[in-house]
């Protein structure tokens, strides 16, 4: 066989293989949910266990806990070292909820049915542009949310979880000094404005959300020493943000909303924003024509606002476009760098 056509099929072999990944990936995150469910990765703990002791304190049969590691390990998230014996790597680690960089809630919310059942309508969603949520929960999906306490306190600490990779370099990465206070609206636990104040001392600052929203939040500024620093706001920012402020913040926010409510929520900044004041948008700014290389995580993400709230990633121009209609002008689109995928978005008074 000559040399081109052996490369030929091993690229068209490899092809495959990228379609047959991709088509077991439901499969996977069904894989990680089992294992939260039987907590696998705090049985296994930091040391090497049979399979066999993992099944009798999960109380399973030892085969299927045999297959369920292998298939981990298959994923990465263990490591067999010897037949029948498991460790956890790095990135299962990180499905445990005692590591202090644990992303098990992020990873619960995400392999949960109610993340996943609106999924099964994209196609309509597709077809009408309209979110799925609401015709299979029967109301939207903060809504859902709000109804449902405990299901509220998870989605709380999943964002906290995935705010972390933007809090780790956002304070960096923008000239907070020239501000006095920040107000970070829809912030939550306040997980990114307690980094923001822990790294620029001379700030005060005030987290504005709603009163669920804001339910972790006064452990986490207590547990950060910010108590006193920052203020906690219980508010609906689609009638008005407080005023005082001259930076207002909003991460993970304007993709939640489509065009017409991110310009209310825009107008309201606008109208408190004092001369010299700034809005941030941090989000995934997407470009104008789609990156191979790039983070294909923020494509599905943004079906997934369409699919479960309605909402979108943008790209520069679009944010120019919605920060004009509320009277913004964007100054400058900053990339955060890793370990975050997202961006800051600068807007100043038009």
């Amino acid at each position: 066989m000559r040399a081109g056509a052996r490369e030929a099929g091993a690229a068209e072999a490899e092809a495959r293989m990228r379609v047959i990944r991709l088509l077991f990936g439901g499969m996977a995150v069904q894989t990680v949910r089992a294992a939260q469910r039987l907590r696998v990765v705090e049985l296994l703990g930091d040391k090497e266990r049979p399979a066999a002791e993992v099944a009798a304190e999960a109380g399973t049969q030892v085969q299927g806990m045999t297959r369920l590691l292998r298939a981990l390990a298959g994923l990465g998230l263990v490591h067999e070292t010897a037949p029948g014996t498991f460790v956890v790597t790095p990135e299962g680690a990180l499905l445990d909820p005692g590591h202090p960089d644990s992303m098990a809630d992020l990873a619960a919310l995400f392999a949960d049915p109610t993340m996943l059942r609106a999924w099964e309508g994209l196609d309509d969603a597709v077809r009408t542009g309209e979110t799925v949520f609401g015709s299979v929960f029967g109301t939207d999906f903060f809504s859902y949310l709000k109804a449902r306490p405990e299901r509220s306190a998870q989605f709380n600490r999943a964002m906290s979880q995935s705010t972390r990779g933007a809090a780790d370099v956002l304070p960096e990465r923008y000239d907070f000094g020239r501000f006095r206070t920040v107000a970070d609206i829809g912030g939550g636990d306040g997980t990114l404005l307690s980094a923001v104040l822990r790294a620029h001392r001379n700030l005060a600052g005030l987290v504005y959300d709603t009163e669920e929203g804001l339910a972790q939040a006064p452990a986490t500024l207590e547990r950060h020493g910010l108590a006193g620093r920052c203020s906690l706001v219980a508010g609906d920012f689609f009638r008005s943000v407080p005023e005082g402020a001259d930076l207002y913040l909003m991460k993970s926010i304007i993709h939640d909303w489509p065009d017409d409510r991110c310009v209310t929520l825009l107008g309201h900044c606008r109208a408190a924003l004092p001369p010299g004041g700034r809005v941030l948008i941090v989000e995934p700014v997407l470009p104008e024509t789609v990156d191979p290389q790039g983070p294909d995580v923020t494509y599905l993400g943004d079906l997934n606002m369409l699919v479960n709230v309605g909402g979108r990633e943008r790209t520069r121009a679009e944010f120019e476009e919605l920060c004009g209609r509320a009277g913004l002008s964007v100054l400058s689109v900053t990339p955060l760098g890793a370990p975050s995928s997202f961006s800051v978005v600068e807007a100043g008074a038009a």
